[in-house]
């Protein structure tokens, strides 16, 4: 039960009398595609509101604590119907009838619908809304019954075991709510609400302004705001409203590209975050977990732990991540004694509750882990001592959806870059010495093995993905894709003129056939190693060629095109598909770094520093026609008057997912900025 205010009511009323008496430290919107967002954090208080317009309304809060949220879903409406918010989001603190302490927000929106009828609403884990959001389903035991109290229809229910819940009120303002909880517009042809959202899972703590951006970052409110939204002393989150939480290998990525705009406190609570749940094997933790997903998840396997976060080791890439950022920071970026500070911290352990060690010598554990792993490729170079996607997925890197990687089982870039960097890394750190109070006798020997493990990887793995089409057998493809997608042929065609198509397979199937899609994972090789100046012309080339040649379109870099592929991976790789020919901002402002830390090495011949110039130049150049939606996790397109013009991802209802409106790999552009 909830203490009322009046008849009904979930907000004390002393709480929002000091909300409105003071500003949040942070309160912004965004509108993308039919989704209305809105952001604010405040003390204990951080939460994200999404109104959904068009046939389908939705209202949505997600608050980083716990990574929950509340859900309300409507019947679909006869006519589009849309949503304005008439105020900005007020943070409130409440007390429950246990006094227990809840915080969220107070809403004050209008929709022009001639009625509202709710459908469902889910108050638990954000992973139960997308759940529901996907496929219409979720635990039958958390489902809340509404409550009609006078102009005021309320959800709430405790947390599963009993702790401190969720609950969601809508309050009419404008409109009549109906015995049913229907509710019908006013005389202005408008329904007017006061949505009261609020969670009792314990609250993050905030990253300061001082604490999180240096003097470099570009001056970006956009990305500022995502970005200080989704920085905590805790961790990092990777995107919102679906991803509240953290993520291994978004956390590590976005380290790496805000790196040179980032203070040392933020990169450390973002480091720490990923040591502290490294498995037993020295393995990165891909996501968590955490509240009734939790507890659900323990009870299901028979695990004990209650609600402690469960962790998830599924993927591969992050595994070999972590040791190249980290020594980026520990060898390029902090001093000797900023080094030794950060080694020497303790850390208690989220994956083995009561463990506590060494920032250090968790650090060892992974590259031990790194340098095991590698090994019997080196010793056997051939495809089935690749690393694989884990048995039983379809997929193990960031195009974590179940076709991302085309169906194959060796992803390109795990291989032919993160492997051979992680083992560069372990030596340089080994190296270095500044490793040295957390290694042991036998650490240093298996550590020595690295850099000759390192030479092994580059040398063969990157071959194995080798992908050469005959000229007349590519464009023909070209032609053939461009008329299936209502694009134009002529400039991808021209592009390739009468040269062979040549790239690096973006993964390799069980017995090693390349699957012969063009991607943007080749801004990894850029970033993290050094090719050689004729493979770097090639592969730079196979990415800037027009789409659907390469992957250059008016409106950014598409992450895939399928066009040399099968009917099958062609159409499993479109523009509404979530890693298919669409633009992930942060895809381009990788392949942007890597060009930069290109261009600055002394050992390039002048056509090929010529051919990365041109390629920097077309690269910002359609970085900066998106720059309204830089900060959104992807976007599509349509071809319509001549043109490519953005499309909001999950704004169609082709689309398989919905894009977040805060992505933290997404904001890298405080750091990576245009050349002067």
């Amino acid at each position: 039960m909830w203490r009322l205010l009046g008849s009904a009511g979930l907000m004390l009323a002393a709480t929002a009398g000091h909300a409105q008496q003071r500003a949040p430290e942070l309160a912004y919107g965004i509108e993308e595609g039919r989704n209305l967002n809105a952001f604010v954090r405040d003390g204990a208080v951080a939460a994200h509101l999404l109104l959904r317009s068009g046939t389908d309304p939705r209202i949505l809060v997600a608050f980083p604590a716990g990574n929950s949220g509340v859900g309300l879903w409507f019947e679909p409406t006869a006519a589009p119907a849309n949503w304005t918010l008439d105020a900005r989001l007020r943070p409130t603190t409440q007390r429950d009838a246990k006094d227990r302490t809840l915080n969220g927000i107070v809403a004050t929106a209008s929709i022009t619908a001639a009625s509202l009828r709710p459908r469902e609403a889910v108050l638990s884990n954000v992973r139960f809304l997308r759940d529901y959001q996907a496929i219409g389903r979720y635990p039958a035991e958390l489902k809340a019954a509404p409550r009609i109290d006078g102009d005021r229809i309320v959800w709430q229910r405790d947390r599963i075991d009993g702790a401190p819940g969720y609950a969601l009120s809508l309050r009419v303002l404008e409109g009549q709510l109906s015995a049913d909880g229907s509710i019908r517009a006013g005389a202005g042809g408008r329904i007017r609400l006061e949505i009261t959202a609020v969670t009792g899972e314990t609250p993050l703590t905030g990253l300061t302004t001082a604490e999180l951006l240096n003097d470099r970052a570009a001056a970006d409110p956009a990305a500022r705001n995502a970005l200080r939204f989704l920085s905590y002393r805790e961790k990092f989150l990777a995107g919102s409203w679906r991803f509240d939480t953290y993520f291994g290998r978004d956390t590590l990525m976005s380290l790496r590209l805000l790196m040179p705009a980032l203070r040392p406190p933020a990169i450390e609570a973002g480091l720490h975050s990923v040591l502290a749940r490294l498995n037993p094997g020295g393995e990165v933790a891909h996501e968590e977990a955490l509240g009734e997903f939790a507890i659900l998840e323990r009870r299901e396997k028979g695990l004990a732990g209650g609600d402690a976060a469960t962790l998830d080791y599924a993927m591969v890439d992050d595994d070999f991540l972590l040791a190249p950022v980290a020594a980026t920071y520990l060898l390029d970026r902090a001093s000797a004694g900023e080094a030794r500070t950060f080694i020497d911290r303790p850390l208690k352990s989220e994956a083995q509750p009561g463990l506590e060690e060494s920032a250090g010598k968790a650090l060892v554990r992974n590259l031990r882990f790194v340098v095991e792993r590698a090994r019997a490729f080196a010793a056997d170079p051939r495809v089935a001592n690749l690393v694989a996607i884990k048995d039983g997925r379809d997929n193990g890197q960031w195009r974590d959806s179940d076709q991302g990687l085309g169906r194959g089982r060796y992803a390109y870039d795990v291989n032919a870059v993160f492997v051979p960097a992680a083992l560069d890394a372990a030596q340089r750190l080994l190296r270095s010495g500044r490793l040295d109070p957390a290694l042991s006798a036998d650490d240093r020997k298996t550590l020595a093995e690295a850099g000759r493990l390192a030479s092994v990887w580059r040398e063969h793995a990157p071959r194995l993905f080798n992908v050469a089409i005959p000229n007349t057998r590519a464009r023909s493809a070209i032609d053939a894709y461009a008329k299936s997608l209502g694009v134009p042929a002529a400039p991808a065609l021209a592009s390739l003129g009468q040269s062979n198509l040549a790239f690096h397979a973006i993964s390799l199937e069980a017995d090693g056939t390349p699957v012969p899609i063009v991607h943007s994972d080749e801004g990894f090789a850029l970033l993290f190693t050094d090719p050689a100046p004729a493979l770097l012309e090639r592969d730079v080339a196979a990415m800037m060629r027009p789409f659907p040649a390469g992957l250059m379109t008016d409106i950014g870099l598409l992450v895939a095109n399928a066009a040399q592929a099968d009917a099958r991976r062609r159409g499993e790789f479109g523009p509404e598909r979530y890693h298919g020919a669409v633009v992930w901002s942060w895809q381009q402002a990788l392949l942007a770094a890597g060009l930069e830390r290109q261009l600055g090495r002394r050992d390039l011949p002048a056509s090929t520093r010529a051919l990365l110039t041109r390629a920097q130049a077309d690269l910002w150049r359609v970085i900066r026609a998106g720059k309204a939606v830089q900060n959104s996790e992807l976007w599509s397109w349509a071809y319509r008057d001549g043109a490519y013009r953005v499309v909001a991802f999950g704004a169609g209802r082709a689309d398989v997912d919905e894009s977040n409106a805060a992505q933290l790999w997404s904001t890298v552009y405080l750091a990576v900025q245009p050349p002067r």
